[in-house]
């Protein structure tokens, strides 16, 4: 995919991708009843900004649509490493195919300013302290996940930590173009 490419109309991705069965399968006492969608079990639960300001998960894709990252933890080098490649792409490439991008990690707000700096990160970042979404959802790992409105069209969960998805092929369901992350500068160590 290069150049400019509009948001694609077609049917909304609804498989997995990892060996694992998705979390909406398995029932949850705590959160959506058979039948319910994915993000009705989560919806009302809150994540926090980089402010400690409470913002309801089910606010972050309803009226658009989002790429969702759950990471395992801010200190986690693998995590940080997949977060400063998100940093990389560009905002103009997520707003040609209408997608916000959202990292949800497992930590403090007060973590997320550092976060940013460390990893250069600029797009949408909440957390989920308590990590009851985590919880709900049944991620142990970190997890990818495209929605839009109260659907999610697909979920990747990680089999362990160096599983993520790549960025592109994510990127790529929801109609943002390529992205280029091989233009990595030389360092020299002394």
């Amino acid at each position: 995919m290069q150049g400019a490419m509009a948001a694609p109309s077609v049917a909304p991705v609804t498989r997995q991708i990892s060996g694992r069965a998705a979390p909406a399968a398995v029932p949850d006492p705590s959160g959506p009843e058979s039948g319910q969608s994915l993000a009705a079990a989560v919806a009302d639960l809150p994540v926090l900004d980089a402010s400690g300001r409470r913002v309801l998960f089910g606010a972050l894709f309803r009226e658009r649509r989002a790429v969702v990252v759950f990471v395992r933890h801010f200190l986690c080098y693998i995590c940080k490493e997949y977060v400063e490649d998100l940093a990389k792409i560009p905002k103009s490439f997520l707003q040609e195919a209408n997608v916000t991008l959202i990292v949800i990690g497992q930590s403090s707000y007060h973590h997320i300013e550092p976060f940013c700096k460390l990893t250069g990160y600029s797009h949408e970042i909440y957390v989920d302290p308590e990590r009851e979404i985590y919880k709900r959802l049944g991620m142990k790992r970190g997890e990818e996940i495209a929605s839009s409105g109260n659907n999610i069209h697909f979920i990747h969960c990680d089999r362990n930590r160096l599983d993520h998805k790549p960025i592109n092929s994510v990127l790529q369901l929801v109609g943002v173009q390529h992205v280029d992350f091989t233009s990595r500068p030389s360092v020299i160590h002394v």
